[in-house]
């Protein structure tokens, strides 16, 4: 086949999506296979300027976005649904001929580790929290992200207009600007984030979060912050960004929060995703009757 006829990925997949409509699958299944795969191609775009069509992809491509998904905290239940999309995609490639070879075989499947989600409990996060009291910046950061379980990319992207202080409310981008969400914060909240502003560096982007050159915040920048309050409250067990977003989240569902309510606040596509908090929750308080049995 000519280099310049050969289908690029973009055609393909519209294709594979159009199958998957003609297949009568749901239009939940067909959006989720969807996003799952424009999140694959944006990061093959962004890392191998070579890709262009299905046959340029190979194993290593995938493992790569794969150890890509895991550094941004995503667990091995999202990570082998991710992969099991790409799996199907490239298997109706094989059966159209149009890669020789199917790189997805070989790559293991990430291992779905559920209710094993590491999160802080009320007495480790205060410490965390008296630590970096003296920092407004780091003050604030550690309310955002127990206060809303907005992912650490979302907390980067954040901007100062993203903040309503009248209404109280934080505006989060999920993804590239593709959907965004609101939720509330609490007066400390509200009030980390003005004390923070009061000393925040002179810049001229507009980026909420600024690391001390007055650049945006990365998200590395703010694991070594995490990383640094841990060291200092002697915590010891593995803690990320992330697993701040897990406290917030098992917090909620032990106190009842409704899991389409947890959903919406998290930004789940998925409730099932969600779900998995409101089973650790039942978990928590069985253990917690079976530890105060009469």
């Amino acid at each position: 086949m000519h280099q310049s006829k050969r289908p690029t990925i973009d055609d393909t997949l519209s294709t594979f999506l159009r199958t998957l409509s003609g297949a009568n699958k749901s239009a939940a299944t067909i959006t989720a296979y969807r996003t799952d795969l424009l999140q694959f191609v944006h990061f093959l775009h962004a890392t191998n300027c070579t890709v262009a069509a299905p046959a340029d992809v190979s194993r290593g491509d995938i493992a790569e976005y794969l150890a890509h998904l895991a550094e941004r905290g995503a667990s091995g239940t999202t990570c082998a649904r991710k992969l099991a999309s790409i799996r199907e995609y490239f298997r109706f490639l094989d059966v159209q001929g149009l890669v020789a070879k199917n790189p997805t075989l070989g790559v293991q499947t990430p291992k779905k580790e559920r209710g094993s989600r590491t999160a802080l409990r009320a007495d480790e996060y205060t410490k965390l929290l008296s630590l970096a009291g003296a920092n407004p910046r780091d003050y604030a950061i550690l309310q955002v992200f127990l206060q809303t379980g907005s992912r650490v990319s979302e907390l980067c992207a954040l901007t100062r207009e993203d903040v309503d202080f009248e209404r109280r409310l934080l505006r989060i981008a999920s993804g590239k600007g593709m959907k965004t969400r609101s939720i509330e914060l609490e007066k400390k909240g509200i009030q980390a984030i003005k004390s923070y502003l009061a000393v925040r560096p002179a810049s001229l982007s507009d980026t909420l979060f600024l690391n001390y050159q007055g650049e945006p915040l990365s998200e590395r920048g703010v694991r070594k912050m995490v990383a640094k309050y841990l060291k200092a409250s002697g915590i010891t067990k593995k803690i990320s960004p992330h697993s701040l977003r897990h406290t917030f989240a098992t917090y909620k569902a032990e106190r009842g929060v409704s899991p389409y309510v947890l959903r919406e606040w998290l930004g789940h596509a998925r409730l099932d995703t969600t779900q998995i908090y409101v089973h650790m929750a039942r978990e928590n308080t069985k253990k917690a009757m079976e530890a105060t049995s009469l």
